[in-house]
């Protein structure tokens, strides 16, 4: 079974330097050319189903990038990690000003504060949501688009790569899956 796994592409939260997490923002117009250049480079990966997280910038990705050639299916635990909690979607350098501890505290991703989803919630909701689709028909390639977050925990928990650094946009990782087991066979932008 082949899947690749998607991040969407340049966002207006990404512009306006904002805490993302759940926060359900707009692919940017450069975020949309991001996704038709990847259209074109994924083209030869012959992808049959789109399995797309309930957020705003994937679902606007996974359209571009179905092309209106293949379905495209909303998978609710492929959404990315509310980490941020209160500090969601609020511009980085006034919650830096605000509510200093709080930003302190969030750099490291195993912790969490009020209103956030654990780092164990979300690893067992990724790493169950990917399981799942080692169940599903096993002949086609699907293409899943996703987050950054979700993401690093198919590196770090998944694929067992450890940390990996900066995620750019529409960056994509091909796995080969069988028995619920997983080996990356190609990526980009990672």
């Amino acid at each position: 079974m082949k899947l690749i796994f998607i991040r969407h592409g340049e966002t207006t939260g990404d512009v306006e330097e904002r805490y993302g997490g759940d926060y359900d923002d707009h692919l940017t117009a450069k975020g949309q050319e991001q996704a038709k250049e990847a259209l074109e480079e994924l083209k030869v990966k012959n992808i049959k189903l789109i399995i797309s997280s309930p957020l705003i910038r994937a679902q606007e990705t996974a359209k571009i990038l179905a092309d209106g050639k293949c379905p495209i299916i909303t998978e609710p635990a492929f959404k990315e990690r509310n980490q941020y909690g209160i500090l969601t979607g609020r511009i980085k350098e006034e919650a830096m000003m605000e509510r200093p501890e709080l930003v302190e505290f969030l750099k490291d991703y195993l912790n969490t504060i009020d209103g956030a989803e654990s780092y164990q919630a979300f690893r067992d909701r990724i790493v169950s949501a990917v399981n799942n689709l080692a169940h599903k028909e096993k002949d086609i390639c699907r293409a899943i688009i996703w987050h950054g977050g979700p993401m690093r925990v198919l590196f770090r928990d998944i694929l067992k790569l450890g940390e990996i650094g900066r995620i750019g946009d529409l960056a994509w990782v091909e796995v080969e899956g069988d028995n619920g087991s997983f080996t990356m066979t190609d990526c980009r932008r990672i």
